[in-house]
């Protein structure tokens, strides 16, 4: 989580909220091993926001890896040859245009208000090179609404449909959505287990699952009414 909070600091929802959870490290891994090592080259230059514990970041295998959150800890937390800047995710001005192969965020979006969301996204396009991508895992509202607002600090609320428009609206080309990608949370009686996540991973319906995952690519242009007419 980087969004800026009106009422709670970083470090107070680390510290209540999103405790360090061995589980969540299982997880992590077991994804990068099973789905992330697919789609993410060694060659990358991969970043990631929102990256508190680092669970994500510190398993992936590329040339260049950033991590960026405004908690502190993520610099303790960061694996060796992982760069880290704690700053909020809408600052992200100091990085290069046309720099990152692969973007992601897991669970930071519904943290911030959709103008932050904004900037946020006008900022990726810059920064993600052309046929660069960027991969979004968080709630989807659809299938958790009861659950949902159950983390005080969630602000802005989206399904799997809203997300894909609003990407689309801010200049992104939707290239994959899984509604369905992961259960809400590994605090459930359920075993966190690597095989029992590649089992869930490979099931053409994912009982539970409530948090989706969705792939977009930056316009780097804008079509005019002349060029849109001679679009395939």
């Amino acid at each position: 989580m980087t969004a800026s909070h009106d009422a709670t600091s970083p470090a107070e929802y680390f510290s209540s909220r999103f405790t360090p959870d061995p589980r969540r490290t299982v997880l992590w891994r077991t994804l990068y091993d099973s789905y992330f090592s697919s789609v993410i080259r060694t060659t990358d230059t991969v970043l990631e926001l929102g990256a508190g514990y680092c669970d994500f970041i510190n398993n992936v295998v590329a040339t260049r890896r950033i991590a960026v959150d405004q908690w502190p800890g993520i610099v303790q937390c960061a694996a060796p040859g992982v760069e880290t800047t704690v700053s909020d995710v809408t600052k992200l001005s100091w990085l290069p245009d046309n720099h990152v192969d692969f973007a992601f965020a897991s669970n930071l979006f519904e943290h911030l208000h959709q103008p932050d969301f904004a900037t946020v996204l006008q900022s990726l396009r810059r920064i993600i090179r052309e046929g660069g991508k960027l991969c979004i895992l968080q709630p989807n509202y659809r299938y958790c609404s009861s659950q949902y607002f159950d983390d005080y600090t969630h602000v802005s609320v989206y399904s799997h449909v809203s997300l894909a428009d609003f990407l689309t609206a801010q200049g992104f080309n939707v290239l994959f959505i899984q509604p369905r990608f992961l259960p809400l949370t590994v605090k459930s009686r359920l075993p966190v287990s690597p095989f029992l996540i590649r089992l869930y991973l490979k099931l053409p319906f994912r009982p539970l699952g409530a948090q989706m995952l969705l792939v977009a690519t930056p316009r780097k242009t804008v079509a005019t009414p002349d060029t849109a007419m001679h679009s395939p």
